[in-house]
Formats: C-alpha cells, structure tokens, sequence
C-alpha cells in the first residue's frame, strides 16, 4: 500500500518564486543555514560580476565580504537563522575586480513548508553611487 501526495501546484509556485527572484531588478543572494550561496540572482551576477555557477555552494560572509564587514554581516545572517529579519544594513560587497559595492540589504529568514528556517534571503541595493554622491556634498 502506497500513499501519495499531489506536489505540482507547490512546484509551479516555486518555479514563480524562483521566476520573480531571478528577474527582480534588485541584487537577491541566499544562503543556506551553513552560510553557502543557493540564491544568486542575475542582478547580484550584473553587481558583482559574479556568475551565479562562480558563488553557488560557496561561503558568502568568508568569500565575498571585506574581513572588516565579516563579524556584522554573520551577526545579520545569524539572526536572521534565528527568525529575526535585519533590515536597512549597510555593508560593501567584494566584486569579481575585487572592488568594493555599497549594498543596503534587507535579511530575511527563508522558511519550509512547516516553517522551519532553512536559510537567508538577501534583497538588496546598490548604493555605491548614492555614497560616492553623498561624499561630494
């Protein structure tokens, strides 16, 4: 005897959800309760000049941010594992020229279907300019 379950609307929602996150105009990364990249959208790819295949499965806080930002930003991701959400962080981002982006994140925990946190979602912006800009003045 077999019992099973009908999963294709749950499917079709994480293909949109997947959709949305990939074309969003807005840097997006994830990582999972280890801290390794699973999310990197083609705005974070434009932003960092990273490929989402260079940062798939690799440590973001130890890779891609500057040593003195490392300690902040676990700080975000490790309350964020703990289901508190971090938001207007400011932090700089390496890029693959190894120059420094301004990004001002959102962090959110990302949850199964039974709530469980299973990892981050980042949604940021770029704001390099609008520093640079800010510095002028």
């Amino acid at each position: 005897v077999g019992i099973g379950q009908d999963i294709t609307g749950r499917l079709a929602q994480e293909q949109e959800y997947s959709r949305l996150i990939d074309t969003a105009n807005a840097p997006i990364f994830g990582v999972d309760r280890s801290g390794k990249v699973n999310v990197w959208n083609k705005c974070a790819a434009g932003v960092t000049l990273f490929s989402d295949a260079e940062v798939m499965g690799r440590e973001l806080v130890q890779q891609f941010i500057s040593e003195d930002y490392r300690a902040s930003v676990q700080e975000v991701l490790d309350k964020a594992l703990k289901g508190e959400e971090t938001a207007n962080f400011e932090f700089p981002i390496i890029t693959k020229t190894g120059s420094k982006i301004q990004i001002l994140l959102n962090a959110t925990p990302r949850r199964d279907e039974f709530g469980k946190v299973m990892g981050v979602v980042g949604i940021g912006q770029d704001i390099t300019g609008r520093i640079a800009q800010e510095q002028e003045y």
